[in-house]
């Protein structure tokens, strides 16, 4: 028989946390997260998230043993300011046994009519920041470290329950050979001399740091017209400069100002941890911090995590000179492969921004929805 257990001490999150290590042991495709940090984004003392969100994490319990977990999430920024009546789950993994991933669903419907919500959406996570979708296509390549893994029964557990596809994601990759820059030197000097605008970049993160409020504004004010964007609240900014950013080499975040010096785009690509997080094995201490900072230094892949480009400035060739900079570092770098974070199929945006490029898709994701 399948119980359900509410994680809340300490033992029961770092049980809730260190489930999908035997559900994907042996697994060469998954990639582990660093379990002191996974337990510190549900901690509500250290997580400013939970200043507008509250979350209930569930284990589902086969005897003693572990066969299931889900996070039920309210995020009151967008239920209560935005009017979007939605009860939001995520972090849910499960054995491939229908009882175990309808009594953890079931959990959360209960917490989402208990609080008048009108449906239910997942996988996702607290915001726009966090991992998004279930995979439903290219289970065999490495994940990264912002994005789930999953076997693939998953999706015929979420239809099997009645639940439908609420949102698409893309993932894309392309040889960093293929950002030819006879695509973009002309239009990069070209749309600099029309609009005013100058590169700047970095190369100590304390340079990053006073601009990064400006960004996150930025952030919000890009993507605000995307469904299910929450924005960046003020408490959060701070949290997330000192989480992502001195994580970040300084070299690989380019901002682009007007004459006035006014922030007008900025992009943050990332070296790939995949396989460093994979040695790691879920810890810093002893070797995993050194895995980690070898892949910092060396790493030959990238990931493409956030591109903004303020919306006046936007269809205006203003990427050209985004990737002329990135460009001239990839080359420095030795960079081969180019990796694209989960972009929403509506986005046709972002479409237009790589289609040079020549991008394959290489993996699919979603997110499911179901009525309350």
């Amino acid at each position: 028989m399948i119980t359900i257990h509410e994680a809340k001490s300490k033992q029961d999150l770092k049980r809730f946390v260190t489930f999908p290590f035997s559900l994907y042991k042996n697994n060469k495709y998954w990639v582990p997260p660093i379990i002191n940090d996974e337990l510190e984004s549900f901690d509500k003392e250290k997580n400013p998230v939970f200043k507008d969100a509250e979350a209930w994490f569930f284990l589902a319990m086969d005897g003693d043993k572990i066969v299931g977990r889900v996070a039920a999430i309210v995020n009151h920024l967008e239920v209560d300011q935005q009017n979007v009546k939605k009860m939001r789950f995520g972090w849910f993994d499960f054995v491939d046994n229908p009882e175990v991933s309808k009594a953890l669903l079931d959990k959360v419907a209960e917490i989402g009519k208990q609080h008048q919500l009108e449906y239910m959406e997942g996988p996702v996570g607290f915001s726009n920041l966090d991992k998004v979708g279930v995979l439903v296509e290219g289970f065999d390549h490495i994940g990264t470290m912002i994005t789930w893994y999953n076997h693939p029964y998953y999706k015929d557990h979420y239809e099997n329950l009645g639940f439908v596809k609420e949102k698409e994601y893309m993932e894309n990759k392309f040889p960093a050979g293929n950002a030819d820059p006879a695509l973009f030197t002309k239009l990069n000097d070209l749309v600099k001399r029309r609009y005013g605008l100058k590169e700047v970049n970095f190369t100590k993160t304390k340079e990053v740091m006073p601009l990064a409020d400006e960004m996150f504004d930025l952030f919000n004010e890009t993507y605000a017209n995307l469904s299910s964007f929450v924005p960046i609240t003020e408490i959060q900014k701070a949290y997330f400069k000192k989480k992502y950013i001195s994580f970040i080499n300084p070299e690989y975040i380019k901002f682009i100002k007007d004459k006035e010096d006014k922030l007008v785009a900025f992009a943050i690509v990332m070296p790939s941890f995949s396989e460093a997080l994979q040695k790691a094995k879920g810890k810093l201490f002893p070797f995993g911090l050194y895995h980690l900072l070898k892949a910092k230094k060396n790493s030959k892949d990238v990931i493409f995590y956030l591109i903004g480009i303020l919306p006046e400035y936007q269809n205006k060739g203003v990427t050209a000179v985004i990737f002329n900079e990135y460009y001239k570092t990839f080359k420095e770098k030795g960079i081969d492969m180019c990796y694209r974070t989960p972009e929403l199929e509506e986005n046709i945006a972002i479409k237009q921004m790589w289609k040079h490029f020549d991008p394959v898709i290489y993996k699919r994701r979603r997110t499911y929805r179901k009525p309350l």
